[in-house]
């Protein structure tokens, strides 16, 4: 489990550090492997204030009735650290238009709706997908994106009583193959 938290950690860790051009680099003067612009991503904090939090679905909405305020399933999230990583390790050749990526979202909170509202920092696990793609150009990308279950953290990995869903999360575990398209620029 340290492995794989690791593995999501760092991506976010990377996405503080990573910085992108600002000037546009030409094909020529480009090195060939891990150019100065390899890594592009941010980082987010959020928090859901009381009465609005955030739900993985992990435990039933009415987990209320099994348990109020004491409750054993109560996976109602406070606060949500996220990111992107975006890695584009060619520079140059045909192989450029190539990159992988990450996007882990991790849930902290202990909250029952309409029960429960704290603003405790518990962990409670994390989201993240993973996969890869290439530029097709004129602003499309194909992309191959790996969803998989959510993983709980600490004492809430075993089940948490009547109202606990399981570890599917929002969509359980899947795989798509897509195209996003990018347009506009960005003002800063």
């Amino acid at each position: 489990m340290r492995r794989r938290l690791l593995g999501v950690l760092l991506p976010v860790i990377l996405c503080g550090f990573a910085w992108a051009q600002s000037e546009s680099i030409t094909e020529t003067n480009d090195r060939t492997f891990f150019p100065k612009d390899t890594f592009w991503g941010f980082a987010q904090f959020d928090i859901a204030p009381p009465h609005n939090e955030i739900d993985p679905n992990l435990c039933n909405a009415a987990a209320r009735d099994f348990g109020g305020a004491n409750a054993q399933c109560s996976m109602f999230a406070r606060y949500m650290l996220s990111g992107v990583i975006e890695a584009r390790p060619f520079g140059k050749g045909q192989f450029r238009r190539i990159f992988l990526f990450s996007e882990p979202h991790f849930l902290f909170g202990k909250n029952v709706p309409q029960a429960l509202y704290t603003w405790s920092p518990d962990a409670i696990g994390v989201e993240y997908s993973w996969g890869g793609g290439a530029y097709i150009g004129r602003g499309f990308e194909f992309r191959v994106t790996q969803h998989p279950l959510f993983e709980r953290f600490g004492a809430r990995t075993g089940n948490l009583g009547p109202a606990d869903l399981g570890p599917n999360g929002p969509w359980g575990r899947f795989t798509t193959i897509g195209v996003r398209k990018y347009f506009g620029t960005r003002r800063w």
